[in-house]
């Protein structure tokens, strides 16, 4: 049995190029936006709604263009609504706290991912939890407010609730029996209003350094005169927030998101310092393992409410 040749003429050859140039190739691969039209961008609350949207108006629109989709900006209403968001898959990318962010990736079964946090002006990343009092208050550390009122911020606030319950537990203060009243703000503005107004004694807080930190930014936006507060206790340093997107994404989705956010100081630095506040070099990569101290911490706070709810029963 003979196998007879076909010669390929350069006539034929180029009319089945333009054929296959003409019509859609089984090996071509759609854009990711063609998906993905639009992309939902979701901060968990630490302002009020008009803070959110001149720190973050600026950065959607820097994304936007170096995405080349539309990024939108969700102002959640509570932390909760970030997490669960998530896992319904409604929001792409979560700027969270450490403990909201543990506890996006506990229920999306790994789902969601982290990948950036900012830097401090120094360089280094992560942040502590202060506890504020009015400064002509005569207590000057947690345990002087004894029988008076606290306010903590959100169940799901590293800063505002898991970490001051971790050193309240550490110092043996049980708030419920210690404080008059424990409060929830929902906010870390929240509570700094709420200490102004005298409904609560101490409140907790997020603070980076000595011009850096909630108070310093509400003071700046003329809510509060930081010099009306006094810090009586501050943790040790915190895993810096997280911004984690869905694993879902396509992979060069998320290459354009990581290289959007670590480029940003030299591709739009008005975005970048409205967001950070001017004070930060820049984000630095983080991945799901540098939360594991959170992720402890979270299963202690867990347990904890467990045993004081059985106590309570």
């Amino acid at each position: 049995m003979s196998l007879t040749r076909h010669p390929i003429s350069r006539r034929s050859f180029a009319l089945g190029a333009a054929a296959l140039a003409a019509s859609p190739s089984i090996f071509a691969q759609p854009d990711w936006r063609a998906r993905f039209p639009e992309l939902v961008y979701a901060v968990v609350p630490a302002e009020n709604a008009a803070g959110v949207t001149a720190r973050f108006g600026p950065w959607m629109t820097y994304l936007s263009r170096e995405l080349g989709v539309r990024v939108t900006l969700r102002i959640a209403s509570d932390y909760a609504a970030v997490i669960e968001g998530q896992r319904a898959g409604h929001i792409h990318i979560g700027d969270y706290g450490p403990s909201s962010y543990v506890r996006a990736h506990a229920v999306t079964n790994g789902g969601v991912e982290a990948f950036a946090t900012l830097r401090q002006a120094d360089g280094s990343t992560g942040y502590y939890s202060v506890a504020y009092a009015r400064a002509n208050d005569r207590g000057a550390r947690l345990e002087d407010f004894q029988g008076r009122n606290l306010c903590l911020v959100d169940v799901n606030s590293t800063s505002g609730f898991n970490v001051p319950h971790f050193a309240m537990n550490r110092a043996n203060i049980a708030p419920d029996r210690f404080f008059a009243n424990v409060l929830t703000s929902g906010s870390h503005e929240n509570s700094i209003m709420a200490l102004q107004r005298g409904t609560c004694d101490i409140a907790f807080n997020w603070w980076n350094s000595e011009t850096d930190s909630n108070l310093m930014r509400m003071g700046r936006r003329g809510m509060v005169n930081p010099a009306d507060f006094k810090i009586v206790f501050r943790s040790d340093r915190i895993p810096g927030s997280p911004v984690a997107f869905l694993t879902s994404l396509p992979p060069e989705a998320r290459t354009l998101i990581r290289q959007a956010f670590f480029e940003a100081p030299t591709r739009d630095r008005a975005a970048f310092d409205r967001l950070s506040d001017g004070q930060s070099p820049g984000f630095a990569p983080v991945t799901h393992a540098d939360y594991q101290v959170i992720i402890e911490l979270q299963q202690f706070v867990d347990r904890l409410r467990r045993e004081r709810a059985q106590r309570g029963s």
